[in-house]
C-alpha cells in the first residue's frame, strides 16, 4: 500500500475532475481510503433535517467532500504550479520533501 505524501496544511492543486485548476489547503487526510479534504474544493450539497436538541435549523448545506489523492499535486510557490515530490536526506539525518523541479523545500510554506 502506498503512503500519502500530502500532509495537513499543504497547498495542493487539483489536476483532474470538475474542480481542475483550483488550489486549496489540505484540511484532513484519510489514509485508509487514499482521500483528502481540500479547502474550497469538491463542494457537495447536504440536506439537513431540523433538530431542536442540537439547535440545527435544517435546509441545504454545502460542505467539502473528500477527493482522491491521485487527482491532486502539491503546489510549489517558487515554480508556481503543481509539482512532484522528492524526499531529500539532510546532513543531520532528517528527511524533508522537496520540489523535483527547483529543489524548493515544501515542508514549511
Amino acid at each position: 500500500m502506498n503512503t500519502i505524501s500530502l500532509k495537513k496544511n499543504d497547498v495542493v492543486v487539483v489536476i483532474n475532475g470538475r474542480d481542475r485548476g483550483k488550489t486549496g489547503k489540505v484540511l484532513k487526510v484519510i489514509p485508509e481510503k487514499n482521500r483528502v479534504v481540500v479547502e474550497k474544493v469538491n463542494f457537495v450539497k447536504e440536506f439537513m433535517r431540523p433538530d431542536q436538541s442540537k439547535n440545527i435549523k435544517g435546509g441545504i448545506m454545502e460542505r467539502e467532500a473528500p477527493i482522491h489523492v491521485s487527482n491532486l499535486m502539491p503546489f510549489c510557490s517558487e515554480c508556481g504550479q503543481g509539482v512532484r515530490i522528492r524526499k531529500k536526506t539532510l546532513k543531520d539525518g532528517s528527511k524533508i520533501r522537496v520540489c523535483s523541479k527547483c529543489e524548493n523545500n515544501l515542508e514549511k510554506q
